[in-house]
Order: structure tokens, then sequence, then C-alpha cells
């Protein structure tokens, strides 16, 4: 009798470690070599690959939950009428950037020379803020910017810089590329090929001496070029010329084409300007620019991403 107990005593513990066995392999992690219901085995830590899956997707999706939230309180507390819009990722094949018709000088494919451009080929409905010279540094501006996380590219002159090369430093560490705008401001069509050279090659090595790095985008001041200004900047490390299309003040825009309008690609000027040359601040033009491509369904995208 004890034998036959014994025995049935084994057999009721077996049962019921298989029975525990297929009840953990079937609802939840089980012991080594147990799978899911629907044939998946559970990682080391206990979570099927479809677990964490979905743990990563409500992951992303509280966090771009609260990055639009953080931005839409940032746009009220700066007076905006609509929240930003978020920019698509940069593309994977940037596209092809030749001068624009009409903007060529002599030899200017032959010579290689940098391409002279307004707007930037694309589809993406995204236009891209460039900010000239840097005579006005205005601290709110930079706290706006970082704020409403606007990309935008500077273009410095270092006559002006040079008062505070520690403000655009603020500016750099929070991602802007600073770029070439020679260092004095001069109508450059008026001067030698030597004295264009100094001007945009002397301000090449101011911004790699006191930011590190050699910029590859020049603008002329006025947008004036001729030949011996591109043949300069490509002799000292340029690669892009990029001018404009449209230009924001703090109480107006002005248009190059005909049209009036925003397009896809379009590079947007404006001055590091404050009310005692505008009729506004910094701030202010930001919220005009903002307003009007918000409003008419663009983003503001990093130029350097598209070149």
């Amino acid at each position: 009798m004890r034998r036959v107990g014994l025995r049935t005593g084994i057999a009721v513990l077996a049962l019921a470690a298989v029975a525990s066995g297929c009840a953990q392999g079937t609802t939840g992690p089980g012991a080594h070599g147990a799978t899911g219901a629907n044939g998946t085995r559970p990682t080391p830590g206990g979570q099927s690959p479809q677990g964490q899956a979905a743990g990563a997707k409500h992951t992303y999706a509280a966090r771009m939950r609260a990055e639009y939230a953080a931005r839409a309180a940032a746009a009220r507390r700066w007076g905006l009428k609509k929240v930003p819009l978020t920019p698509p990722a940069p593309p994977a094949t940037k596209p092809a950037i030749t001068t624009r018709e009409g903007f060529e000088v002599e030899d200017h494919e032959e010579l290689g020379l940098p391409p002279v451009f307004t707007t930037v080929p694309t589809k993406d409905k995204v236009v891209f803020l460039t900010i000239d010279d840097g005579a006005e540094k205005d601290p709110a501006f930079l706290r706006m910017m970082r704020e409403l996380k606007i990309p935008y590219t500077a273009f410095l002159s270092d006559y002006l810089v040079k008062e505070d090369y520690g403000y655009f430093k603020k500016m750099q560490d929070a991602g802007v590329a600073l770029n070439n705008h020679t260092l004095h401001h001069p109508y450059l069509p008026d001067l030698s090929y030597g004295r264009q050279k100094r001007e945009i090659c002397g301000m090449q090595d101011v911004i790699e001496k006191q930011y590190g790095k050699r910029p590859e985008l020049f603008r002329p001041p006025f947008g004036n070029y001729n030949r011996d200004t591109l043949r300069a900047a490509k002799s000292c490390g340029v690669k892009y010329a990029p001018l404009w299309s449209e230009e924001v003040f703090a109480d107006h825009w002005d248009y190059r084409e005909w049209d009036r309008d925003l397009h896809p690609g379009d590079i947007v000027l404006s001055h590091f300007r404050g009310d005692s040359d505008w009729k506004g601040t910094m701030p202010d033009m930001i919220r005009r620019f903002m307003n009007m491509v918000t409003q008419k369904g663009y983003a503001v995208a990093r130029l350097e991403d598209y070149l």
C-alpha cells in the first residue's frame, strides 16, 4: 500500500509540474524553454519581443507628447499664434545644389566655383532661416530660439561679432552653424581679388580660431559678388554661397519672386538687429516669421542638413 501511495504521489506531482509549465508558457514568463501562445520565446528579462515593441512604442509616443507639450507651452510664452511644425528628418540623399540661372559668373562651372542659390531643391514643405552680420546680441533671442527649438544659420562679420564672441559661442553650443559674411562687410565687387581674399579668408580664420571649425558656407555682403569673389571663397574652403528668396523684418516681409509667397526649400534672410534699427526686436521678427511660415503649413529646417 505504501508503494502504491508513493507512485500515486509522484504521478500527481508530475502532472502538477506539467500543468504549471503549460500555464506559465501560455500566460506569461515561464520556465526556461517555455514559449508563448504565439510561439515566441520570452526574453531573458521575461518580456516577449511583442511586449518590448509595444513598450518602445508607448515610450516613444509619451516622449513625443511631452515634446509637443513643451513646444506648445513655449509658443504660448513667446506669443506665437500656433505651435511651430516639426520638420521632417534630414534627407538621406542630399539634393544636388547648382547655381541659379542668371546668377552665374564667367567659367562658373568650369572652375568649380561655389554654387550661388536662393532655394534648395526639395519637395519637403520646409524653409530655412538665415541671419546675417551680428550687430544685435539680444539674450532674449537666444532663449526664444532654444525654447522653441527653431533651427537657423548665422552668417557673421567680424567687425560686429568681435565685441562679444561669447554670445555667438552660446549660439554654436545650441547647434547653430556659424558661417562667413566677411571681416568688414564691404561691397566686394569694388575690391581687387587680393582684398576680397583677405576679407573672406580672414573671416574663415577668425571663425576657426574662435569657434573651432572652418565654415563651408559664405554669403557676400548685400548679396553682391563677382568672379573674383567666388574664386577667393573657393580658395579658402567655401563650398556654397547661399543667397535668399525672402527677407523678414520685425514689421514686414520682402520678396524676391513676383508671386510674393513662400515655396518649398526657400532660404529666408534676416539680420541681427534690434529696435534701434527696426520697428521691433529680434523676438518680434521671429514671431512674424514663425506666424507666417506655420500658417502656410511650413516647418523650419536646418539648411546644413540639406547640403
